[in-house]
């Protein structure tokens, strides 16, 4: 059954308004290969109203309707959202599958977990109120100090089409929860969901301009919105090479960014494990998603002691996973995002292949389905550390192995790495998780199990992987200012400086 796909505009103070250009861009099934519908390319002079929309929204009435307003003000406009997304969850659901390829038993969690973190969230903006004008201790009683804790203004939130909604809720709710006025950029490969969430906002009379949805090429709106003189932050999760470019521009007008970029993440695992156990943590930790998670822990690093027979049940395991047309029941594994992004994938196993790695399992088309953007889950051997395969980041469903001897060796491998955004560990022996966890140079460890994700904890990497941390209290600190008021209480005079004669 076809999915109806909205025809929508950009998402500018409060309403809908078509591109000042007039640009579309074609939305494309990434399980058909066909045109299913379009959505509004935004350019620079779109930005520039969307900002100017954003400004206005901080400022109106002295800003006591929004960025002024108590937390338990904002906070009803997020549960409200929350309310209405849960509301359309199957149809939001079966819209985001069929903009991005993803099981639909994927995006209906999906959902489930936008609508948790709305609702964190405006737990969390409530909160703020008692927050404010914290005391701070002085060493002197003639002065008096509290801090108070603002919004930081006018926010750019760049998203990507892995978690189309969910990525952007990581950004949204905080940023509106801290009193922000944002610009969602949505990636141009899946706006679908994004612009449906304006459509909530209308329906929840979210005051105008507090958000603005602006679909686009990144050149044209994302570069835009990075360099623009009135947005005060940037927040982006995507590629490292367009991270240093949004660095660039924001560093002219030195503003802050926060970076939640690309992954290479190990899975250490020992000879002490449940290996079934073990082997299903691992393809759900590469293979979820269709294997385009930026946190993807993508190198198995497996003890040699049991790497034939781990390798084995591995196989056995990814020859079960039902490959599909993702609105069937039971698929675990739809197409890649686009066209470009499948041939990137189908390119670096072919790569791998060149350089002397071995195929074990997959690499190809499903022979099955004869459209769409499918690869089968891959696993590579026979793998070094200076391939390809090893060092760059494949965003697909492809799995590279190494074996090790000693765990400082493994911690060594899992370390190889420009990335550091997730990681696991895999053994029965606690201590030793306690150890490898430390020693993990990721943003995130995992200790018998792979990508688990909460809207309480932090999350984001270190290296090439970004900085910054989106989620938790954490997330919501991002968008906040701490700004210090100290109050002189003495009735004596200062005293510093002699007084003038009478």
């Amino acid at each position: 059954m076809a999915i109806p796909i909205p025809s929508r505009q950009l998402f500018i103070n409060g309403d809908w308004a078509e591109p000042l250009l007039k640009k579309r861009i074609p939305i494309i099934n990434p399980t058909t290969e066909e045109i299913i519908g379009d959505i509004p390319a935004a350019t620079a002079e779109d930005v520039d109203v969307a900002v100017q929309a954003a400004r206005s929204a901080l400022t109106r009435n002295k800003g006591k309707d929004w960025a002024f307003a108590s937390g338990a003000v904002r906070a009803k406009y997020l549960r409200a959202i929350a309310a209405k997304i849960k509301e359309r969850k199957p149809v939001l659901a079966k819209l985001e599958t069929v903009d991005c390829g993803k099981p639909l038993s994927e995006s209906e969690a999906d959902m489930d977990d936008v609508v948790g973190c709305f609702e964190y969230y405006a737990d969390l903006a409530e909160g703020l109120d008692a927050k404010q004008k914290a005391p701070i201790s002085l060493p002197m009683k003639t002065f008096k100090s509290y801090v108070i804790k603002e919004p930081i203004g006018v926010v750019a939130l760049i998203v990507p089409w892995n978690y189309p909604l969910l990525m952007a809720t990581w950004k949204v709710a905080p940023a509106l929860a801290a009193g922000c006025a944002a610009i969602l950029k949505p990636s141009e490969l899946a706006s679908a969901t994004c612009l449906e969430l304006g459509e909530v906002c209308r329906e929840v009379d979210l005051p105008a301009g507090v958000l603005n949805i602006l679909p686009g090429l990144g050149p044209e709106a994302g570069a835009s919105l990075a360099s623009h003189p009135h947005v005060d932050k940037i927040s982006f999760t995507g590629s490292t090479v367009t991270a240093v470019k949004i660095m660039t521009a924001a560093a002219q007008r030195v503003k802050p960014v926060t970076l939640e970029l690309g992954g290479k993440g190990p899975i250490v695992v020992f000879e002490d494990v449940d290996i079934d156990k073990a082997v299903e943590w691992t393809i759900f930790g590469c293979f979820y998603t269709n294997g385009q998670i930026c946190s993807a822990t993508s190198r198995l690093i497996v003890h040699e002691s049991i790497a034939a027979e781990f390798l084995d049940r591995l196989v056995k395991w990814s020859e079960n996973i039902k490959i599909s047309d993702p609105l069937e029941e039971g698929c675990k594994l739809g197409p890649i995002v686009s066209r470009g992004q499948y041939e990137k994938v189908m390119n670096f196993i072919s790569n791998a292949k060149s350089e002397g790695a071995t195929i074990l399992y997959g690499g190809n088309r499903p022979k099955h389905l004869k459209k769409g953007f499918f690869v089968e889950p891959t696993i590579i051997t026979d793998v070094t550390t200076s391939m390809q395969i090893w060092r760059e980041e494949v965003f697909g469903p492809v799995l590279c192995v190494k074996t090790f001897t000693t765990e400082e060796e493994a911690i060594e491998l899992a370390n190889d790495t420009h990335y550091g955004l997730g990681g696991a560990v895999v053994s029965k022996d606690r201590e030793r998780c306690d150890r490898v966890s430390k020693l993990l140079q990721n943003g995130a460890v995992w200790v018998n199990c792979s990508q688990p994700c909460f809207c309480q904890a932090p999350f984001g990497g270190t290296k090439w992987s970004g900085f910054g941390r989106e989620l938790g209290e954490w997330g919501l600190e991002s968008y906040l200012s701490v700004k210090q008021v100290t109050e002189y209480v003495s009735d004596e005079q200062w005293g510093w400086y002699q007084p003038p004669k009478q």
